[in-house]
């Protein structure tokens, strides 16, 4: 089954993101290979096997947060929630969201090509973790209802998708439904 699909490392070339080469040598210094769904759950830090807690991220959300604050495309604010005083991570860089809400459009609507494995990799990839992260609606709300209806309802049909099946014509995008398998459990 693709949720018991084994990770494999194909290259452990440094990518420039800290967060990613830190999930290479993990995954590199792992005894026996692991499944997708158990390193989502071990680089979310949502696992507390004590055998593995060496391959746990720390800190994962506020790392992420951070260097997406370096990069310009979030800012730092405190907020005020009566009794105690939290951090929060608004965008700064709307143009930058919106150039990636418009990308999932027009891959839902003007490039539409019925066939996920002839759809853009990266495109395939946001698609799915917008409707893992339940953000998906949002991507579509600016839409006239006409083209909202087809956007949702082939977003639907996409990710209704068998992962089981899809993952065997993937060739190269094998982690993006497998990934899609262990969000849908």
């Amino acid at each position: 089954s693709t949720l018991s699909f084994q990770v494999l490392l194909k290259s452990d070339a440094p990518t420039g993101d800290v967060l990613l080469d830190e999930t290479l040598r993990h995954i590199k210094a792992t005894e026996s290979a692991e499944t997708v769904q158990t390193w989502i759950e071990l680089l979310t830090g949502e696992t507390w096997n004590p055998f593995k807690l060496q391959y746990q991220l720390r800190n994962v959300r506020e790392r992420i947060a951070k260097a997406l604050v370096e990069k310009g495309i979030l800012t730092t604010e405190k907020q005020n929630f009566l009794l105690f005083d939290m951090t929060t991570h608004p965008v700064s860089n709307a143009t930058e969201k919106q150039r990636l809400v418009k990308k999932l459009q027009e891959s839902m609507l003007e490039r539409w090509v019925n066939d996920p494995h002839r759809m853009d990799r990266r495109t395939l990839a946001l698609l799915v973790l917008a409707h893992s992260s339940d953000v998906l609606e949002n991507v579509f709300a600016s839409l006239a209802d006409d083209k909202y209806d087809v956007a949702m309802n082939r977003t639907k049909d996409l990710l209704d998708m068998d992962p089981e099946v899809e993952v065997a014509k993937a060739k190269g995008a094998e982690m993006i439904w497998a990934v899609l398998a262990a969000f849908n459990k």
